[in-house]
């Protein structure tokens, strides 16, 4: 069985990798990532492994995130610190979990889940990891800087703009990032209480948003921050009752 351990902590990857070969002696862990950015990239380049053992809190941010920016075709058991609520939603999902600090047990319970659903239910155990994804509000994005990859936190986005065929992440402070994602994509990713998408071009954070005045036909026209280099940022007449009720909520 080959493993990947996606988790930021050095001494808690070690101890998963030596708990996971005493229970299962023909383990071969491929990989011990530390961050989103580790991951992400690892997994672009390798095949997948047979099973991810992934922390929910990574050193740069959520490891929902590595879901959305790369295709994972393996089955996932989460290790989390998280309360009874969310537990209840990785049930829900199907997707197993461990609670830290993780017990020998448990990881034999999960290993035996993973081995039960081997190979016929292992579409649905990956399928069940994105649906879970999909319900999470996105917490960062990935972004390339120079030669580099930059982590965003989603509070520093300010909006995402679409030009000729091209998303730009825009940041309060104004720097532009290209990002693969469409407009359409990033509404079902964002909390719908901090960003809405004011016409085909545009979804705005609600930090951005510096002045709102009536404009013709029932429409508005907005000064935000950073301003956008065009005469007027518009919010469509039929989005604009939505968009008083958002910044009004």
């Amino acid at each position: 069985m080959n493993v990947v351990i996606i988790e930021d902590e050095p001494l808690a990857a070690q101890a998963l990798a030596a708990l996971l070969t005493r229970l299962r002696p023909a383990t071969c862990v491929l990989a011990s990532l530390g961050s989103v950015e580790e991951a992400v990239e690892w997994l672009r380049e390798q095949p997948a492994p047979d099973l991810l053992f992934c922390d929910i809190h990574l050193s740069d941010g959520n490891s929902f995130d590595i879901f959305r920016l790369v295709a994972v075709a393996a089955p996932v058991i989460f290790t989390t610190a998280y309360d009874a609520y969310a537990i209840q939603a990785f049930q829900v999902n199907s997707v197993d979990y461990l609670l830290k600090p993780l017990q020998a047990a448990e990881v034999e319970r999960a290993l035996q889940k993973y081995e039960t659903l081997r190979p016929a239910a292992l579409p649905a155990a990956v399928e069940n990891v994105q649906r879970l994804v999909r319900s999470t509000p996105r917490a960062r994005f990935l972004v390339k800087a120079g030669q580099a990859l930059k982590a965003v936190p989603v509070d520093q986005v300010a909006y995402f703009l679409a030009e000729e065929g091209v998303v730009f992440l825009v940041t309060h402070p104004g720097k532009r990032y290209i990002i693969p994602d469409t407009l359409d994509q990033l509404e079902g990713q964002l909390d719908a209480q901090n960003f809405f998408r004011i016409n085909r071009q545009f979804i705005l954070s609600i930090a951005a948003v510096q002045e709102i005045r009536p404009y013709f036909k029932g429409r508005l026209v907005l000064q935000v921050a950073p301003p956008v280099a065009e005469e007027a940022l518009v919010v469509s007449a039929g989005r604009a009752p939505a968009f008083k009720h958002w910044l009004d909520h």
